[in-house]
């Protein structure tokens, strides 16, 4: 079976619903997956908007997501969760910001990127970005899966 990620909160492809966007309440989406590869010792995930008028942009990034964990709960990014790291988005903050396009862009790509790693942690320093992250987490992937959601302000 392979690695699969998905949200009662959208659908593939869907609109992501205003509540998780800046604009809304800026929370975190619940998130599930199953599927996991045998070795899997950890998960990473990011959030990118590939539409973005100056490429890609990042609004989450999160790693050391423990290996029996089978999915995010909804405002995770609130919590006080030691076993999480958090890197900083590229609005400058280690949570999740949602989307936010420009007024007048057609809908924007959201893509949740979960992969599961070989590792049971990663290691950056403090200030590294979520593509800092990401980058390190290609290194140690088994396995990845995504969910797109649109969104347009």
């Amino acid at each position: 079976m392979a690695l699969t990620l998905i949200s009662k909160a959208f659908a593939e492809g869907t609109p992501i619903p205003r509540k998780y966007a800046l604009e809304g309440e800026n929370i975190f989406p619940p998130l599930a997956w199953g599927g996991a590869p045998e070795k899997t010792q950890s998960f990473a995930l990011i959030v990118e908007d590939p539409d973005a008028p100056s490429g890609t942009f990042r609004h989450c990034g999160i790693a050391n997501i423990p290996a029996q964990w089978t999915g995010l709960v909804e405002s995770l990014d609130t919590m006080q969760e030691q076993a999480l790291r958090f890197y900083r988005n590229d609005f400058g903050n280690a949570r999740y910001d949602g989307p936010q396009p420009p007024a007048g862009d057609p809908p924007h790509r959201y893509i949740f990127r979960l992969a599961a790693l070989d590792v049971p942690r990663v290691t950056l320093p403090e200030a590294a970005g979520a593509e800092a992250m990401w980058q390190k987490v290609k290194k140690h992937t088994l396995a990845e899966a995504s969910l797109i959601g649109s969104y347009q302000a």
